[in-house]
């Protein structure tokens, strides 16, 4: 694993448990409180950006191997950044939402996110430009970042 993967997985981690807090902050208040609505608000914030910097990941991978391969991204590159853009198209959107509905649009988009890594692993998008660990570990990562989004929408007090 290179330094870069390396600190990328620790930041992952690190979110992750930001992310937890702020869900678990969120779901234990009660659900006619003002305070509730300010925390979800601030749960689908901090989601959203996550979401961008998470899918910005993939096409961060697709240019590094255009400059590794001699100025040529691999053929279906241009879906990974197409992707990318209507996940940054939903985050921007969600923080326009209410709370409820951002969280559980946030959570739908992570499971999206979640299954970009398994179809870079099945040749759907381009192969190789990751290791087949950081695939894995994204989806799995998705996947908690979806529930913890979902979380405070079926936790009401």
């Amino acid at each position: 694993m290179t330094a870069a993967l390396g600190a990328l997985a620790l930041a992952a981690a690190a979110s992750g448990l930001a992310v937890g807090w702020l869900a678990w902050n969120a779901a234990r208040l009660d659900a006619a409180a003002p305070e509730r609505l300010v925390a979800e608000l601030r749960l689908a914030q901090v989601a959203a950006l996550l979401l961008v910097l998470a899918a910005g990941t993939y096409v961060g991978a697709a240019i590094a191997g255009g400059v590794a391969g001699g100025g040529e991204m691999a053929p279906g590159a241009g879906l990974d950044v197409a992707l990318a853009t209507g996940f940054l198209v939903v985050a921007a959107l969600a923080t326009t939402w209410a709370p409820a509905r951002a969280l559980t649009a946030l959570a739908a988009a992570w499971i999206a996110h979640g299954l970009v890594g398994p179809a870079h692993h099945a040749h759907l998008l381009p192969a190789g430009v990751l290791p087949a660990w950081y695939l894995t570990a994204s989806a799995v990562h998705a996947a908690c970042m979806a529930g913890m989004c979902y979380l405070p929408t079926v936790w009401r007090r």
